[in-house]
């Protein structure tokens, strides 16, 4: 087929479908969407929520204790601890319903959705972790969440083979840092983002094995400088004193100082490493990955992923999370072995499921939530092999023949997935709001729903301003004061208005050497999460005098950084 341009129905902007994404939807046996890429991505990401968490009431029969879960008390579902879940005391197939031809799929999926049970928190072999979430084989870990595998590290999100860190966005097998950005395989890093295998540093842009180095962008393979120019060890030692990230003061002079040298210094059009035939930003090794981001080894034959890799082939529009994954569509953390999976979240070791969420070791299931090890199944409810083979081509063809209409006039046929508005998350608790940040009048205009943070009452016993500026003055006794953020609730952060420092989190910041941290833990990490470019693409020329190269990137037109192509990037800093 030809490519088409067509209108969002959400967002009402022109978006192009190619011959090869009609040759995909083919294959799949969908149709081609009605949603750009950018507002699937949204819609997707309003469905899982990583790192927002309440205190509610476990639901399981005979428990009423208190729960912690992504799930606020007010939010419209079934709500059981993880331990019970998981436990054969309860049988999700008792929660099954027939299927409804008078009424469209998608209503009929909220209203099963409110019945059967939820998982409070997704968690795996954890050890010794609290306040976790989206999280497998963790020891000793707090406040992290969409990752595993991690030891002694605290206030983390997507963070996998780390150990004693802190305050991480993006870390992978990384020891003893703090406050980073996308960066890999370092130790003792600190304010830094866009990092591979630098040690010893602090406040590094886009470095690669580097060592004892401070306020540098673009190096590879340096020891000793500071900020951009070589010194001696003395010198440089010297110089990294006068600064002392020990300090507030410090900190916040480095940052300023490393603000002005960034601005300054040439950008690469996209971080493509090892890839060929790629587009998009943060790619390592694949092959034929298009429009994708933060791409991990090995991808091929994929488009509009995101966080995506190890070993997945033929996937569009998938992530956050998309591994050990093939000929799939639509659909967010998947893990194992799958095949043919069609607008899904949190399915595990399937193949050939529609429409499901939860769901673990099962094939041939359409619109269906918590089974474990179950076959041709719909809403929960069992079929035999031949029932569900005859009504499945009955669904698809009522799921366009009587459609869902959301509050907004958006049209849901079989081919889209799930509506925003019947996620059981409020948009500001999901993902979405930190990749697609909206206010709440925004979301609301959008027929999301919006949930205010119930008032805490917080008793701050101390402020920001009578923290100790360096982490050598700070007592144990500040482990005992409710400390009031930064923010103060005025920022469009969700914001915690206070926030505790443990012994542990004090004294890995001792172990660390740096200053006591003046935000809470969401606020701090809206900031880091900030910094990373859009899901989005612009076409542009290299800014090198001189240089025909053109490119996508996710730099948008408007910023004011110099981008280069690979090669005039390559041969300036390389």
């Amino acid at each position: 087929m030809s490519q088409e341009t067509r209108n969002c129905q959400n967002c009402k902007q022109e978006f192009v479908i190619e011959p090869e994404d009609f040759e995909f939807y083919e294959k799949m046996k969908v149709p081609s969407p009605t949603f750009c890429f950018q507002c699937r991505m949204q819609r997707r990401f309003s469905w899982r929520n990583e790192r927002i968490l309440f205190k509610r009431k476990c639901n399981a029969p005979g428990h009423s204790e208190d729960i912690i879960s992504v799930f606020s008390p007010e939010a419209k579902v079934v709500v059981f601890d993880s331990k019970y879940w998981w436990s054969d005391a309860w049988d999700p197939l008792d929660y099954g319903v027939a299927y409804d031809f008078k009424k469209s799929f998608f209503e009929q999926y909220r209203d099963f959705i409110r019945r059967v049970p939820w998982i409070a928190l997704s968690e795996t072999n954890m050890s010794n972790c609290s306040y976790c979430n989206v999280a497998e084989g963790d020891k000793d870990c707090y406040l992290i969440s969409s990752g595993g595998w991690n030891e002694r590290t605290m206030y983390a999100n997507r963070v996998v083979s780390t150990r004693d860190s802190a305050d991480l966005f993006i870390s992978d097998s990384n020891e003893l840092c703090y406050e980073l950005v996308n960066c890999r395989k370092s130790y003792g890093l600190k304010f830094s983002a866009n990092c591979i295998e630098c040690s010893s540093s602090a406040f590094l842009y886009e470095c690669t094995n580097c060592q004892d180095c401070f306020g540098c962008v673009n190096l590879r393979n340096k020891q000793h400088y500071f900020f951009n120019k070589p010194c001696t060890k003395e010198e440089y030692d010297l110089k990294v004193k006068s600064y002392d990230i020990g300090s507030v003061t410090g900190v916040v002079k480095a940052r300023e100082d490393f603000n002005v040298l960034k601005v300054k210094s040439i950008r690469r059009y996209a971080r493509i490493i090892k890839s060929i035939n790629s587009t998009g930003n943060n790619i390592l090794n694949a092959k034929n990955a298009r429009d994708c981001f933060d791409v991990v080894p090995s991808a091929e034959n994929i488009r509009y992923c995101v966080w995506a890799g190890l070993n997945v082939r033929e996937i569009w529009d998938g992530g956050p999370g998309v591994c050990g994954s093939e000929k799939c569509y639509e659909l967010f953390d998947t893990l194992d072995h799958q095949f043919e999976l069609r607008f899904t979240g949190v399915v595990y070791n399937s193949f050939n499921v529609y429409y499901s969420f939860n769901c673990h070791g099962c094939h041939d299931l359409f619109g269906c939530y918590g089974l474990r090890k179950k076959e041709y199944c719909i809403l929960n409810k069992q079929f035999t092999k031949e029932e569900y083979e005859a009504l499945v081509p009955k669904i698809i063809e009522h799921m366009s023949d009587m459609p869902y209409t959301d509050s907004k006039g958006r049209v849901y046929k079989y081919g889209e997935f799930f509506p925003t508005e019947i996620s059981p998350f409020a948009y500001n608790e999901t993902i979405a709001n930190d990749y697609f940040p909206l206010l709440r009048a925004e979301a609301e205009q959008n027929g999301f729903l919006w949930r205010e943070t119930a008032e805490r009452g917080y008793h701050i016993t101390k402020s920001v301003a009578e923290l100790p500026d360096n982490i050598r003055d700070a007592s144990d006794n500040l482990t005992k004061e409710v400390i009031g953020c930064l923010h103060q609730g005025t920022c469009t952060h969700g914001c915690a208005t206070a926030f505790k420092i443990t012994l542990d989190e004090l004294n890995l910041y001792r172990k660390l050497g740096v200053a006591l941290p003046r935000l809470c833990f969401n606020c701090r990490h809206r900031e880091r999460s900030a910094q990373q470019n859009p899901f989005k693409l612009w076409h542009r020329k290299c800014m090198k005098p001189g240089c025909p190269n053109e490119f996508e990137t996710s730099y948008a037109p408007d910023r004011p950084e110099i981008i280069y192509c690979e090669s005039c990037y390559n041969g300036e800093v390389a």
